[in-house]
């Protein structure tokens, strides 16, 4: 296990040097902070700069907190997703076209431990700077709307989380794979063209890790069916454990393809 501790090491240090540690956590920060203020005082805003005529009444929907946690997870999906696409589509394919992986493919190294210490460390970037955004974007939501439950928040942000897993596991597989500029490509149709498709016709189907965006919210109202819940939850629970299987069996492959 030591030659895995030095890959994390080494994962950890890149990430600092790149300052990836420090950008990624902010700009979801930021973003859990201005979804519930933004939402707050909207109305008056647009009361004070809207040019209505007088007596006009401006009507704002009444936002509960639980609203505000879909509403951010929105954002997440669109933006924060297309972040971590840019910020971790060349991590290993990267490496692989400025010849950096060959300082590590001279040594005897385990493939799984490669692709498994960049799966660890950038899963826990994503992670940790999504959960400091909502626990930012909770600490508003306190004080400006109603308090929510920790145990349907807990719950809510473990299925997300779960679908953040899967989102990274795809970025890091197809990077094993193939170019960094596919790993873009396929990466945004994968996670966010289908999920606007999921979000378009995906009445017609129940089960897919595309659901679990969906089927986060039902943490707060509890109305999703919860045999589709779980079922969804196996499918990408597989599917993640087979991207993982896959991209250290690419790594191995296109070791070769490596500039020296």
């Amino acid at each position: 296990m030591s030659s895995f501790n030095v890959l994390l090491k080494k994962e950890w240090r890149e990430n600092l040097r790149t300052y990836k540690l420090y950008w990624i956590p902010l700009v979801f920060i930021i973003f859990g902070v201005i979804e519930p203020l933004t939402n707050y005082y909207l109305p008056e805003i647009m009361k004070s700069i809207g040019n209505l005529p007088e007596g006009a009444e401006f009507t704002w929907p009444q936002f509960q907190g639980e609203d505000i946690f879909v509403s951010l997870m929105g954002q997440y999906q669109m933006i924060g997703i297309l972040i971590v696409i840019l910020a971790f589509m060349g991590t290993i394919s990267g490496e692989r076209k400025n010849g950096t992986a060959t300082l590590l493919y001279v040594r005897p190294m385990s493939f799984s431990h490669y692709f498994l210490s960049k799966w660890i460390v950038i899963n826990t970037i994503v992670l940790g700077s999504v959960w400091l955004g909502f626990f930012a974007s909770w600490y508003y939501i306190r004080i400006l709307y109603n308090s929510v439950a920790a145990g349907e928040v807990f719950a809510f942000l473990g299925t997300y989380s779960l679908w953040l897993v899967f989102a990274v596991t795809v970025i890091l597989a197809f990077s094993a794979w193939i170019s960094t500029g596919g790993t873009a490509g396929i990466s945004i149709l994968l996670l966010l063209v289908f999920q606007i498709i999921d979000g378009l016709i995906g009445t017609y189907w129940t089960v897919s890790p595309w659901k679990l965006s969906a089927y986060a919210p039902s943490a707060f109202t509890g109305s999703v069916d919860q045999s589709d819940y779980w079922l969804s939850v196996g499918l990408t629970v597989a599917l993640i454990i087979l991207l993982v299987l896959f991209g250290i069996r690419m790594s191995k492959q296109n070791a070769a393809k490596t500039l020296v």
